[in-house]
Formats: C-alpha cells, sequence, structure tokens
C-alpha cells in the first residue's frame, strides 16, 4: 500500500515538472528587459502567442482579413493589464472586439516591463474568419 502511495505522489509530482518546464522561457520568467514601448510590445507579442498557441493563424493571412482590432493596453510594473483601449474596432463583427479583449485579460499578467516600469503599448490583432489571429508585431504577412 506504501509503496503504491509512494509511486502515485512520485508520477504526479513529476507532471508536475514537467508542466512547468514546459512552459515558454519568456513566460516562465515573466520578466521583459525592454527599454522602450516598442520593445515591449514584442515580449508582450510573444507572451500573448505562448499563451494562445492554438489560436495563432498559421502562415501567411489571405488578402482580406475578416477583422481588424487595435488594442492599447495598460500594464503596471508587474505586467497586470490595467486597461485596454479599444482604438479601432470592426463595427461588423462586435464579437471580435469583445473576443480580443478577453484574450487580452485573460493573458495577463503580462511579462512585467523591469525597465520601463508601467507603460503602454498598441498592437493590431488581424483576425481571420475562423477565430485565429496574427498579431501585427508577429504576423507572417498576407499573401
Amino acid at each position: 500500500m506504501f509503496t503504491r502511495s509512494f509511486a502515485f505522489a512520485f508520477t504526479a509530482l513529476t507532471a508536475a515538472v514537467c508542466v512547468a518546464t514546459a512552459a515558454p522561457a519568456l513566460a516562465s520568467e515573466g520578466v521583459s528587459n525592454a527599454e522602450t514601448a516598442k520593445a515591449y510590445r514584442m515580449d508582450a507579442a510573444r507572451h500573448i502567442y505562448a499563451a494562445y498557441p492554438t489560436k495563432i493563424y498559421k502562415g501567411k493571412l489571405p488578402p482580406l482579413v475578416h477583422a481588424i482590432v487595435v488594442t492599447e493596453v495598460a500594464v503596471d510594473n508587474t505586467g497586470k493589464v490595467q486597461s485596454i483601449n479599444m482604438i479601432r474596432v470592426p463595427t461588423h463583427a462586435p464579437d471580435v472586439t469583445a473576443r480580443v479583449r478577453e484574450l487580452i485579460r485573460h493573458a495577463s499578467p503580462m511579462p512585467a516591463p523591469s525597465r520601463l516600469g508601467a507603460t503602454r503599448f498598441t498592437e493590431i490583432w488581424l483576425v481571420d474568419k475562423s477565430g485565429r489571429f496574427q498579431l501585427d508585431t508577429l504576423t507572417e504577412g498576407q499573401l
């Protein structure tokens, strides 16, 4: 009985370690050394991609995307999202706007901007009809 309990505990601990080490380096470190808002935008985009790997549109986007959303996100010095300002929204697809806002909220905290302190960055979300997206910062372009 003791051996079975020990084996189960060891297996659970091993699984937890594997899950913890499988996280991307930036997400596990949780710190950005960016010195400008533009450089921080790149770290935030990588963090969002790591948070939603199955929702990223792979390859070049079609010539016409379903929706474009432009956001301005404010984060505090720990990376916690403080506010999301929607600068441009698709009037034909209000559900996309709500979804982008929710994706940003659930990706919080972003990497802590260690050199910048609290900061703001803009991002352009390019959303396909399938709901998958690319961020302009990391886009693979269009056909």
